[in-house]
């Protein structure tokens, strides 16, 4: 499939240099487009969507934000910390001021995993289904998230 001019000028805008200094797309040499189908593929063989997705990853931001920079303790099992520093960063698709620049870390104490992101990726998954190309630094794959977050089907929710 052929990506469009605005997909396009946003792999562009994912370059390292452009907007990070390590990008968004890291060692993956595919379009945006397949890496966006790909992703939309894994969350639709789960049952979730995007947006379920997100706002699960964005409860766990607010309720981290209640530890100022330590672990706190969510129930049941997790622990979250979130890290904030000063300014923003501007999303590659273009089509949004400045998201804010925190490190979210998710412990999973039951089944022992963990992952860390950012308001960008909630922003980039929640908007734009995209969780950051393979090689990333901060390369969400949706299948990571659903195990440590555990968001489970919701039929009431669409992508």
């Amino acid at each position: 499939m052929k990506q469009s001019p605005e997909i396009k000028k946003a792999q562009d805008n994912m370059q390292p240099g452009v907007i990070t200094v390590q990008g968004f797309i890291g060692t993956d040499h595919r379009d945006l487009i397949e890496i966006l189908d790909e992703d939309a593929n894994t969350v639709k063989k789960f049952g979730l969507t995007h947006r379920q997705i997100a706002g699960k990853m964005r409860e766990f931001k607010e309720a981290g934000l209640k530890g100022l920079d330590e672990f706190i303790h969510v129930p049941p099992h997790f622990e979250v910390r979130v890290s904030t520093v000063r300014g923003g960063l501007r999303c590659p698709f273009e089509d949004h001021g400045m998201i804010p620049k925190s490190n979210i870390q998710v412990k999973n104490l039951k089944n022992n995993t963990s992952i860390d992101y950012t308001d960008m990726s909630i922003h980039f998954i929640g908007q734009h289904g995209f969780y950051q190309g393979k090689g990333s630094p901060y390369r969400t794959p949706p299948e990571k998230l659903a195990e440590v977050l555990e968001i489970h089907t919701d039929p009431d929710t669409q992508q």
